[in-house]
């Protein structure tokens, strides 16, 4: 392989020729090879953003030459359009400013800003990484920046509308199934009648309350960190730079960012994006219950539960022919799991701030990214290829209440609890519904007994549905 030579404050490093990053991004890759996975792109593209407008702002506050702030913003863009995306090989698992990889930006920014000035990729000349690149910037306050940035957008552009189809297709599920009678559950065992359209319109009820905590993830994020360079306190940017450029930010991307409050707050600590990681977590945790659930209630085919009938996507096992498993159910818990997973990594990363910086940023940006990606991905596979295609046993979903003991229930206003017990307890040990119990004992008028039994008829059920 061909190599450059490239310098750095430590010395000089051997590049790959065909490279555009530097000395630095070169470092990086031999110091950290941990896990091989990259920052996530979405993050990459919005730190291209941001250096995009910083650029801009720079050029317009007289700080940055035009030609030069136009060969960056040009490259800035050519990265948002997916471009040089092989030139990002900094693992996540680097230095907890996530100064590597705001430096590997730098540097690819500044190498193919020098070609397309002189033809030559690499060097310092006439664009310099840190000089320009990096103008009013430190990987302490950009990171966090684009952490920001970039979850929102991710959180707004794909798992919200993910989660909005999921509860739709849910909710038609709900008005389908309005009719159909069902025992209830509670602690496994049976409880009183309900209907399966009920159950579905809770599931509606929860994804929708899922959308809201989405949501609220980004309201967690607004503020934005930038603008105080190393520690907080704003040391050699241009006082205009940081809302200059946040307000830019938020005419591009549609959302209201806002400059932090306090960066002293902002940049030594990381509570938005924990607080935005246990919103995703429970979002997680929602789709696992729901999941949980519609495996349960499709459960059988012949000996499970089997009031409802998922849509067979592939066989279910390389022995037993004919089998057919919940495989989309299985795949979102397990897509939830991970979320989970990251949440505690989040947290414990959370604590890793010190003083005027937390240290653990990039493998919070790796796992908010991912969660996002996985709670995206699993309530797209759940919409499309289980929950449209799911369809009622209208049989199987009547025969679970004329059997059921809890349907002496509905004796107690007339005959008392302890009276009920004791006919529910005599239907379950001599193997009668507790409608027979009832008549043989003659324990009401068979008026009343036929008013209260008379809505948990098959036949009647079915012409009502």
């Amino acid at each position: 392989m061909e190599h450059r030579v490239e310098k750095d404050s430590l010395g000089e490093v051997r590049v790959p020729a065909d490279a555009y990053y530097g000395a630095s991004t070169q470092r990086a890759v031999e110091n950290f090879p941990v896990s091989g996975v990259s920052m996530p792109a979405i993050f990459l593209k919005n730190l291209a953003l941001i250096k995009q407008v910083a650029a801009r702002v720079n050029r317009d506050l007289g700080l940055l030459d035009e030609a030069v702030a136009t060969a960056i913003d040009t490259v800035c863009q050519e990265i948002q359009d997916g471009k040089l995306a092989d030139q990002f090989p900094v693992d996540v698992f680097q230095t907890g400013s996530g100064t590597s990889t705001n430096m590997n930006m730098n540097e690819v920014i500044a190498s193919r800003a020098n070609e397309l000035l002189t033809g030559k990729k690499g060097g310092r000349e006439p664009v310099h990484p840190n000089d320009h690149v990096n103008l009013g910037q430190s990987s302490n306050d950009v990171i966090p920046t684009a952490l920001h940035v970039s979850t929102v957008v991710a959180v707004r552009d794909r798992l919200v509308p993910g989660l909005e189809e999921l509860a739709m297709a849910l909710w038609e599920k709900a008005l389908a199934f309005e009719n159909i009678g069902k025992i209830g559950r509670t602690h496994l065992q049976d409880a009183v009648p309900i209907k399966l359209g009920d159950e579905f319109a809770g599931y509606t009820y929860q994804v929708q309350k899922g959308v809201a905590r989405a949501t609220n993830v980004t309201h967690e994020l607004a503020e934005l960190p930038l603008g105080g360079t190393a520690v907080g306190n704003g040391l050699n940017t241009h006082p205009e730079f940081a809302e200059k450029v946040i307000a830019r930010l938020a005419e591009h991307t549609g959302f209201p960012f806002r400059k932090a409050q306090n960066h002293f707050e902002a940049q030594g600590a990381r509570d938005a994006a924990v607080a935005a990681s246990g919103l995703l977590k429970t979002v997680a945790v929602s789709l696992t219950k729901i999941a949980n659930d519609i495996r349960w209630l499709g459960s059988g085919p012949r000996s499970g539960l089997g009031e409802i009938r998922l849509p067979a996507v592939q066989p279910g096992s390389s022995i037993m022919p004919g089998k057919v498993n919940p495989v989309i159910p299985e795949a979102v818990i397990q897509a939830a799991a991970q979320v989970i997973g990251n949440d505690t990594v989040i947290t414990l990363a959370g604590k890793g701030g010190h003083f005027e910086l937390n240290a653990m940023q990039p493998v919070m940006v790796h796992n908010l990214h991912q969660s996002i990606q996985l709670l995206t991905n699993a309530a797209d596979i759940f919409t499309q290829r289980c929950i449209r295609g799911i369809g009622a046993d209208q049989e199987k979903c009547l025969g679970t209440i004329e059997n059921s003991l809890a349907l002496a229930t509905y004796l107690v206003p007339d005959l008392g609890y302890d009276k009920s017990a004791e006919i529910a307890h005599r239907a379950y040990t001599e193997g009668k519904t507790v409608e027979a119990v009832v008549r043989e004992e003659g324990a009401l008028p068979t008026e009343r007994i036929d008013t209260i039994f008379s809505q948990f008829q098959k036949e009647e059920q079915r012409r009502s549905v």
